[in-house]
């Protein structure tokens, strides 16, 4: 069973301490490795932002009972909406980078490992940062209960509890997973639709865009004819933008006149679109956005 999916509708951030398994949550959600450069592998932590992206599905099982999926199981399967998740470092000396990533969130699930004391320090932070940036809808992920008993599961659930008691997400769902072993994965997607809504953007505002990052797409060596513009990649929060369209980059370049540090805007046009992994010729507001220039 196969189809094309739309567009993503939301933006999740992953968040959490170091190695609380942010990341092998984001693959059991959506079937994506994010840590994909070459000293991420090395280090075994992530560094940079990661983007991935999974639809959802509810699905009735053998036994006419609801569940959610990321993958159809039957022909009866309804796909609800399209998911874009934004996975943040969590070592300490990553901050600025969860930072820049929450401006895009529009929820989060905060991951904290069963088998460690909470809270960890990043656990902690990123719980501040999100209360700072204003993020409300939040989903507790109690990972990495493979690797306790049914008891220190429970001493871990209520750690969890009285570390949110009087935060933001005090009344927040907490859900065991084993991201590892893909379990109560379907339970996860439930409070993700339950607690996460698609946020309300303004299709028909001016387009305004948030800029997470910039890439070059260009593989070294490559022949001046073959040679593309640099990519910005965010989230498109009023609007729509169409290949062809001029956009306007701020605050733009930094520049020396006299004496003087001024930053100019800078002019370029748009000469592609992906939204997801899939190439659209127009964007509207949802999920994470790869916006190809001439720059």
């Amino acid at each position: 069973m196969t189809e094309n999916l739309p567009q993503p509708t939301v933006n999740i951030g992953m968040v959490g301490h170091v190695d609380h398994g942010k990341s092998t949550l984001t693959r059991a959600l959506t079937g994506t490795k994010t840590d994909i450069h070459s000293e991420e592998i090395k280090r075994g932590i992530s560094i940079k932002l990661g983007y991935a992206e999974t639809p959802v599905y509810i699905c009735k099982d053998a036994d006419d009972n609801e569940k959610y999926e990321r993958l159809p199981i039957n022909e009866e399967c309804k796909l609800k909406r399209v998911v874009s998740f934004v996975d943040a470092p969590g070592h300490e000396t990553l901050m600025a980078t969860m930072l820049s990533g929450s401006a895009i969130m529009d929820g989060a699930l905060l991951v904290i490992a069963a088998n460690e004391k909470c809270p960890q320090p990043q656990t902690r932070e990123h719980l501040i940062a999100i209360e700072i940036m204003g993020i409300k809808n939040i989903v507790v992920v109690q990972n990495k209960i493979d690797l306790v008993t049914r008891e220190k599961a429970i001493e871990s659930y209520k750690e969890i509890k009285s570390f949110l008691k009087g935060s933001i997400a005090e009344n927040a769902p907490v859900i065991p997973v084993s991201a590892y072993h893909n379990r109560n994965i379907d339970a996860l997607l439930k409070a993700i639709e339950d607690y996460i809504p698609t946020p309300n953007h303004k299709d028909n505002a001016d387009p305004m865009m948030y800029v997470a990052r910039s890439f070059d797409i260009n593989k070294p060596g490559a022949d001046i004819s073959t040679l593309k513009g640099g990519v910005i990649g965010g989230s498109l929060v009023n609007g729509s933008l169409s290949v062809g369209d001029e956009i306007e980059i701020t605050p733009g370049l930094q520049l020396t006149k006299g004496n003087k540090q001024v930053w100019e805007n800078i002019f370029t046009e748009v000469t592609s679109l992906m939204a997801g992994k899939s190439p659209f010729e127009k964007i509207i507001p949802g999920g994470l956005s790869a916006v190809g220039t001439k720059l």
